[in-house]
């Protein structure tokens, strides 16, 4: 049976390709190592041939992406541990037994080789990516994660083959690196780093730094709803309630707060009520589907708050609204329709109205796209009471 796989996706790299496997090779030779060599290749160059002739087999993904290349190689892997890492000699195959020593210890399931924890040398990695791009990246997929780890973006990797199978991932782009760290921090995976040196690569870089960056980032905030979307509503919610009530009880912020002040707040509380709306509807329905782990704020939601509890507060703040304003016109209409006096608390009975009407609607909907999440909340219910149940009657029987 082969012990390690080396997955190297390729597209056109001729003037480095025969360097990297070289030292794979040399990594096999000096450390015993039975392993294979695979390219997922997409060139228009001399590098499949190359390959070949060093003795790596050649596979050609039927679709393009720095992602898929890797997950085409990786279905086609034989060996109890994975390696990756890129064809430009920016890393140092020769490394390989350094990234597998966990692995065989049993102390990690993946290991990276950190660039910022070891030495990057001159020319190797743009000033931008090296002091602003890799260290912001890597910060906020450690706050938003909890991943722990020193560069997210390195590309050096190793991991067994049962980690990998476990992460399920699904991106075929340069996101792929990232999704990778949040899928072994969100299923327990441990990774661990050592440090490399990173090298100067050889031939033509296929980055765009802002491109590439705006897609991790973009797929972070995409797999946190808590962070895209409920803070920043809830901030922005609490925004507009803090204006409304310093106008309508008259209360001096720094100024003496008016109708627009009013009219303001009403703005934000309505957004930010249906942006963190949008953000509690992804959660539910990412768990649901087993691609996101539902947040503390979720998931207190979901436990607390059921249809008919959402509908009862909907209908509540409607009311207040509704009961209001019906007084309001009903005396305007009694007093033979002057002017309608415009005051401060018609626009909080407007607010009440609309958030009260999005609160019934928001619950349907979110009922009907959590019923799964729902259906395994039950499940884990019935299973607690029945273990708990059981318990205590064999507490009795002693």
């Amino acid at each position: 049976m082969v012990e390690v796989s080396v997955v190297i996706p390729t597209k056109n790299e001729e003037q480095a390709v025969g360097c990297c496997l070289e030292k794979v090779l040399k990594s096999f030779r000096e450390h015993n190592i039975d392993g294979e060599i695979i390219l997922a290749d997409n060139s228009t160059d001399r590098t499949p041939e190359i390959a070949q002739s060093m003795g790596a087999r050649v596979v050609t993904p039927d679709r393009l992406g720095y992602g898929y290349a890797y997950k085409y190689g990786f279905a086609q892997a034989r060996g109890k541990y994975i390696v990756m890492g890129d064809a430009d000699n920016t890393y140092d195959f020769e490394d390989i037994p350094r990234l597998l020593a966990p692995l065989r210890d049993g102390t990690a399931d993946m290991v990276m080789g950190s660039r910022l924890k070891g030495k990057i040398l001159p020319g190797s990695m743009p000033t931008l990516h090296k002091y602003i791009g890799n260290p912001m990246l890597t910060a906020f997929l450690n706050f938003f994660f909890k991943a722990g780890v020193s560069d997210s973006h390195s590309g050096f990797r190793a991991f067994t083959k049962e980690a990998y199978e476990e992460m399920h991932l699904r991106s075929t782009g340069m996101e792929f690196a990232s999704e990778m760290i949040i899928e072994a921090a969100r299923r327990g995976i441990r990774i661990k780093e050592i440090p490399i040196v990173y090298h100067p690569r050889i031939g033509e870089s296929k980055l765009s730094s802002f491109s590439d960056g705006w897609r991790h980032m973009k797929f972070m905030l995409l797999y946190t709803p808590k962070h895209l979307f409920i803070i920043p509503g809830m901030v922005l919610s609490a925004l507009g309630i803090f204006l409304m009530a310093a106008t309508t009880l008259n209360i001096d912020i720094g100024y003496t707060p008016s109708i627009h002040t009013l009219i303001f707040g009403s703005l934000f509380l309505i957004t930010g009520y249906q942006i963190a709306s949008m953000g509690l509807f992804a959660g539910v329905y990412g768990r649901a589907k087993g691609i996101l782990d539902p947040d503390d704020i979720t998931e207190w939601i979901v436990h607390n708050i059921s249809l008919e509890r959402g509908i009862t507060i909907g209908i509540v703040t409607f009311g207040l609204g509704f009961v209001y304003l019906f007084y309001r016109v009903s005396t305007w209409a009694l007093n033979g329709f002057p002017t309608f006096p415009w005051v401060e608390q018609n626009m909080t009975a407007f607010t009440l109205i609309t958030v009260g009407l999005q609160t019934i609607f928001f619950s349907f909907f979110l009922s009907l796209i959590g019923g799964d999440y729902q259906t395994e909340r039950s499940e884990r219910t019935s299973k607690f009471h029945r273990d708990t149940g059981a318990a205590d009657v064999s507490s009795q029987n002693k």
